[in-house]
């Protein structure tokens, strides 16, 4: 492979990586999926057998039980899966999120901790951020938390966090204040499913996906000091704790934004092949729709988008694992939107492509409509990425 190649495109132990993803997604597939929404289950199968097969975790330090690669391997992991119709919304939590934090800034006891059951798949770890007043502004998080002797006590409440009921723990960002300045400054906690005061409630959703979403009340959830990741000042080169709560913030959010272009990626695939499949094959005048300009143009710049929205994916991953966050922050936040555009655009244009029948429980495709919102939605609006790139990217001022 030339340099230039290499540069652009993906190693062969990336490629066999995702041949190999894509053959255990096309065991279980759409019908498994829909299967377990419809049966109330979660994908325990899925997950045990992509865990099994190193899938996981191929993004946490080898010493840990990880594949000792990078978020770009388990980006791969993500839309290969969801490409065959059976994503795994956990990878972006569980691995992704908490498993990057915990791995660059967890005290070596909570590393040892959590980072073999979330590469072997044994444990799953939730990521609260977002509150109702909240919304996209995390400098009005309320979730506080105080000191109490040696503990700490957690109050707040958090919206929207996926996965909670089938998390062993759940990684929550509070604030503290800071006792030189009075200010309060973000931290982040891990708390136990089963900790006293803490509390979740089921939000009912219009969304077709195993993971359920929930609010969780904290009410003066008593932690022990080393609930806190990283532990302190004193640990991580003097970046755990206290004194790092937005350099951990902005370390799990990137890889986020990544593994949620990754999964709108995966999602356009699977319903552009449907798509795809349906215009080759559907015959209403002499030839195939397929034939048809109004049918086929749509469909192929469909697959454009999606082709650069992965490429840029491909890009903010690759600077992720190079360490470099800031240029990651940006390309992170740019495939987020693109991948987001693409997935609605090209779901839509399946949808329309199978006319009637794309609105039947047979094809399946009419779920993907509210799903495919999802990715322009969460865990940032385009709107606040387009903020981004304004202010971070071309320089110009704030409106806020």
């Amino acid at each position: 492979m030339s340099s230039v190649n290499a540069a652009l495109l993906e190693s062969e132990e990336q490629r066999d990586l995702r041949a190999a993803v894509a053959a255990l997604g096309k065991r279980y597939g759409r019908d498994y999926f829909t299967g377990v929404v419809r049966d109330g289950k979660h994908t325990d199968e899925l997950w045990a057998e992509a865990a099994s097969l190193g899938y996981l975790g191929v993004n946490l330090p080898e010493e840990y039980g990880g594949g000792g690669s990078g978020i770009t391997e388990l980006s791969i992991v993500l839309e290969e899966l969801g490409a065959a119709g059976c994503p795994l919304l956990m990878l972006v939590v569980s691995p992704a999120i908490c498993g990057t934090v915990i791995a660059r800034f967890g005290t070596e006891a909570q590393k040892r901790e959590w980072l073999p059951g979330l590469a072997d798949g044994s444990r799953k770890m939730a990521f609260g951020i977002t509150e109702p007043d909240a919304g996209s502004n995390s400098h009005r998080i309320t979730t506080t938390a105080r000191r109490d002797g040696d503990d700490w006590l957690l109050s707040g409440r958090k919206v929207f966090i996926s996965g909670v009921d089938i998390a062993d723990a759940t990684l929550v960002v509070g604030r503290t204040e800071d006792a030189r300045t009075g200010k309060l400054k973000p931290c982040l906690f891990i708390v136990p499913r089963d900790a006293a005061g803490f509390t979740r409630n089921p939000i009912e959703m219009e969304l077709a996906a195993p993971e359920k979403q929930f609010e969780l009340v904290l009410d003066d959830v008593r932690l022990p000091a080393d609930a806190l990741v990283g532990g302190g000042p004193s640990h991580a080169g003097g970046r755990g704790g206290e004194d790092a709560g937005l350099l951990q913030l902005f370390a799990g959010l990137n890889p986020e934004r990544i593994m949620t272009a990754a999964f709108g990626i995966g999602m356009g695939r699977y319903a552009l092949d449907q798509a795809l499949d349906y215009a080759r094959t559907r015959q209403v005048w002499k030839e195939p729709i397929g034939a048809h300009q109004a049918i086929a143009h749509p469909l192929a710049q469909a697959h454009i988008e999606l082709e650069l929205a992965r490429l840029m994916t491909a890009k903010a991953a690759a600077l992720y694992d190079a360490g470099d966050d800031m240029g990651a922050g940006e390309a992170a936040n740019m495939a987020k939107y693109a991948a987001g555009e693409a997935c609605v655009k090209a779901v839509d244009q399946a949808v329309h492509t199978l006319g009637g029948n794309g609105l039947t429980r047979e094809y399946g495709l009419a779920s993907l409509i509210t799903a495919a919102r999802v990715a322009r939605i969460a865990p940032v609006s385009r709107e606040m990425i387009l903020n981004f790139v304004s202010h971070q990217s071309l320089g110009l001022p704030k409106s806020y």
